[in-house]
């Protein structure tokens, strides 16, 4: 039996408790105690000395508190991935899968009311795991150091057994990978290059394993983050014209449907789109401190919520975002160690609610359920 690593440190909670303690819209805003089962916020710590799960429960209201924090059985790397999904929930909120990039591997966890139970630690498949997608029984990884490549597992109970043959190259050595997701329907995997400005579109066979790459230029530079729409829509963001473009994807094919709708912010790299498919998010960096909301219109165009881009804001740079499943809450992880919750009105615009705190230094990614 692996056991969990205590919960987060005196110091931490101190922190956290600070924090609510300092902001008045939080000590206003304390979580309810009808939490709803297993909604949860999570965070990779990424330390070199071992990894683990940071959790937070959600409460019915959106606001967050410390809930646990789970050894991975790998290693960090202690710096920024430049990455998105470095850790995922399942789509029934019961395992949580996360990258191990220090030590190159992928552990996969069990969610119940007690917390989150280790199941396996497995090899990633390449070198420098950041970014992980599960659709089913089908896990990608994207492993972005050298050779960097994707490499399928099927899921069987939360246990990961890699697929014979699945590993895959990127279109080049040292191309900066920065996500990869399975598609809604399950023919294909897409991947994001930073350093080319490619798009990758994997197919897939019945087994999981791709056999064929389409790769195609990104409309603007940069390609960081994305999400699939529900129409199976693309939207990706660019980081180097701080834009998202949205691409219809038909047999690993890409082609635009709005092309690089500027935000007027500053380096667009995390992408979240809502389950009823009508907004998308960017969570920009480069000192932006900044969401930019768009509306999904008709074939998945994009159009801006705000003139400005500024559809939230936060204490700090964004460093990645989530939307939690069905709950009308978004996500960021923040590069001052806290986490900020916002709440996603029926027009798309953002209501902050909380900020929390106690994310150690080299912190990355976030997954909401």
């Amino acid at each position: 039996m692996h056991k969990l690593v205590p919960t987060l440190t005196r110091m931490a909670l101190g922190s956290a408790v600070a924090l609510l303690a300092a902001t008045p819209a939080v000590a206003n805003a304390l979580p309810s105690s009808s939490a709803p089962s297993g909604a949860a916020v999570y965070v990779l710590s990424n330390q070199v000395a071992g990894n683990a799960v940071i959790a937070y429960r959600r409460a019915s209201n959106g606001t967050l508190t410390p809930s646990g924090s789970y050894a991975t059985g790998g290693n960090g790397t202690g710096a920024g991935l430049g990455s998105q999904n470095a850790l995922v929930v399942d789509d029934t909120g019961q395992h949580v899968y996360a990258v191990n990039a220090g030590s190159d591997t992928i552990s996969s966890f069990r969610v119940d009311r007690k917390g989150l139970h280790l199941i396996s630690t497995v090899p990633s498949g390449g070198d420098l795991p950041v970014s992980v997608s599960v659709r089913g029984d089908l896990l990608y990884a994207l492993n972005a150091g050298a050779g960097n490549n994707v490499t399928a597992f099927r899921v069987l109970g939360g246990r990961l057994t890699r697929i014979a043959g699945s590993t895959r190259p990127l279109s080049a050595d040292g191309v900066g990978a920065a996500q990869v997701s399975i598609s809604p329907d399950g023919d294909s995997a897409v991947v994001t290059e930073k350093a080319t400005s490619l798009i990758d579109v994997f197919q897939l066979r019945g087994d999981g394993s791709a056999f064929a790459t389409t790769t195609t230029p990104s409309s603007g530079s940069t390609p960081f983050g994305f999400a699939f729409t529900p129409a199976g829509s693309l939207a990706v963001s660019e980081a180097g014209p701080s834009a998202a473009t949205t691409y219809d994807v038909q047999a690993g094919e890409l082609t635009a449907i709005s092309a690089s709708v500027g935000n007027n912010q500053a380096a667009a790299c995390w992408v979240a789109v809502t389950d009823n498919g009508r907004y998308a998010y960017t969570g920009n960096g480069g000192g932006s401190q900044s969401i930019s909301g768009y509306r999904l219109g008709r074939h998945d165009s994009l159009s801006r919520l705000d003139a400005d881009g500024r559809t939230g804001t936060a204490a700090a740079g964004v460093s990645d975002i989530a939307l939690s499943d069905g709950s009308g809450f978004l996500y960021a992880r923040l590069g001052n160690g806290t986490v900020g919750g916002y709440a996603v009105r029926g027009d798309g615009s953002l209501s902050a609610l909380s900020t929390i705190g106690g994310l150690p230094a080299g912190a990355v990614g976030i997954a909401a359920h």
